[in-house]
This record gives structure tokens, C-alpha cells and sequence, in this order.
């Protein structure tokens, strides 16, 4: 790495905001070529770069140089993730405020009658929120329709909404890679396995069980609690 980058990399992670400054517009192509990838998704641009930012910001002030690749390559991930976060908790489908807010005030009255065994139909939660039907229904469909993004079809696939294309490229691959290198080395043997075997080499669980000498469900477990392990291990980083 250029040792004049590295020393701007450094400064900032001592807290000097001038340099972070310089380097955010540096690599204001990096974040725009990014932040293109996301339009028509009902945000301005504008406002998806801002959190883009955000994201190239975390990867400078995070940046370990023992990986030994560059810094735009380190930042993908961090532009990319926070985009995506952003996407996710704002619900995925932009909706009114509105619509949302009857979401979950019908979700509650359909919640309260089944406790108590019974059923309520849409048009007597318009009655009780004194809006139209049409407008329960249509709350009701968003939460459905963001819920099946996220839906698994079977316990040995991936939720639908890591099935839908995406620009990924070699450069995120490798870096997402990277960012679970010390969560991996953590792992046993057994577990590093199964693991390197269903999420590099693409094998089912099925396939693994037999390759590694034990039940599928033996399988499904210990994937789960690794996984659970490595997800904790990255909120932490």
C-alpha cells in the first residue's frame, strides 16, 4: 500500500476528521459506482450515498492493514452492507408511515382475539381502526410481501432474498472472505469443515453428512450454532 495512504488511514483512525474528509471525496466515484447499483429502489440517490458514506467511513476506521489489499477493495463490503441495512430496516418496500402504523395496529387486534380463540375477519378491524378495508388489506400485504423476501423454502436453502441477482463481484466475495477470517479460525475442526464445505465448495447438507461422517441433522445443528457464533462475532468486530 502507498505509505501516504497509509498514513492518511492511520490519522484517521486517531480521530483527525480533515483527512477523512479527503478521503470520502477521493473515493466519491468508489461510493457513487456503488450507490448506482440500488436506484430504482424509491430513494434518492443523494440520500443512498450519504449512507454509503457511511459506510466507507466504517471500513477507514476499521481498516485492518494485516489483510494486505487495498482500501477501496476493503471498503465494498462496509458501502454495500450499510446500503443494504439501511434497505432492510426501512422495510425493504418503501410504504407510507401510515400504512405501516395500521400494519401493526391490525396485527395486534387479530393477536388479542387469538388469545382469547377467537377470529376477527378485515372488516371488522376497519371497523375498530375506523379506516376503509381496503386499507387494512393493503397493510396487511405489505407485511406479507416483506416477510416472503425473507422466507426460507426449505431448511437447506437460502431466504429468497439472497436468491435475487445482485452485482456482486469478486471483490465483495473476497472481502466478505476476509471479514470472517477470525471468526473461522475460532471454529473446531469438524465445524470449519462443514462449514468450508457448504458455504465454498456449495455442497448440501445432505452431501456434507455423508462427506463428514455424520447425521444430517447433526449437520443442521452445528451449522446453525456457528453461524450464530459468527454473526455474534461480526456485531462485535
Amino acid at each position: 500500500m502507498d505509505e501516504t495512504l497509509k498514513k492518511q488511514i492511520l490519522e484517521v483512525q486517531a480521530g483527525n476528521r480533515e483527512v477523512l474528509n479527503d478521503l470520502i471525496k477521493q473515493n466519491n466515484g468508489l461510493i457513487w459506482s456503488i450507490v448506482k447499483r440500488f436506484e430504482g429502489r424509491g430513494y434518492e440517490l443523494e440520500d443512498l450515498y450519504q449512507i454509503g458514506a457511511i459506510g466507507f467511513i466504517k471500513a477507514v476506521q476499521k481498516f485492518d492493514f494485516s489483510y494486505n489489499v487495498t482500501l477501496s477493495t476493503y471498503a465494498v463490503t462496509y458501502i454495500i452492507g450499510e446500503i443494504k441495512r439501511f434497505l432492510r430496516d426501512d422495510g425493504m418496500i418503501k410504504v407510507s408511515r401510515q400504512t405501516k402504523a395500521t400494519c401493526q395496529k391490525a396485527l395486534k387486534i387479530k393477536e388479542d382475539y387469538e388469545k382469547q380463540g377467537k377470529n376477527i375477519g378485515v372488516e371488522e378491524i376497519a371497523k375498530i381502526l375506523k379506516v376503509s378495508k381496503d386499507e387494512v388489506i393493503a397493510s396487511l400485504e405489505y407485511k406479507n410481501c416483506v416477510e416472503s423476501l425473507y422466507d426460507k423454502e426449505d431448511d437447506d436453502s437460502n431466504c429468497l432474498i439472497d436468491r435475487i441477482k445482485t452485482n456482486e463481484n469478486e471483490e465483495e466475495r473476497t472481502v466478505n472472505r476476509l471479514a470472517l477470517k477470525e471468526g473461522l479460525e475460532k471454529l473446531k475442526p469438524r465445524e470449519k469443515q462443514i462449514i468450508f464445505l457448504r458455504y465454498f465448495k456449495c455442497q448440501t447438507q445432505k452431501d456434507v453428512a455423508k462427506m463428514v461422517g455424520i447425521s444430517q441433522v447433526q449437520v443442521c445443528r452445528i451449522e446453525k450454532q456457528v453461524l450464530s457464533l459468527l454473526g455474534q462475532e461480526l456485531k462485535e468486530a
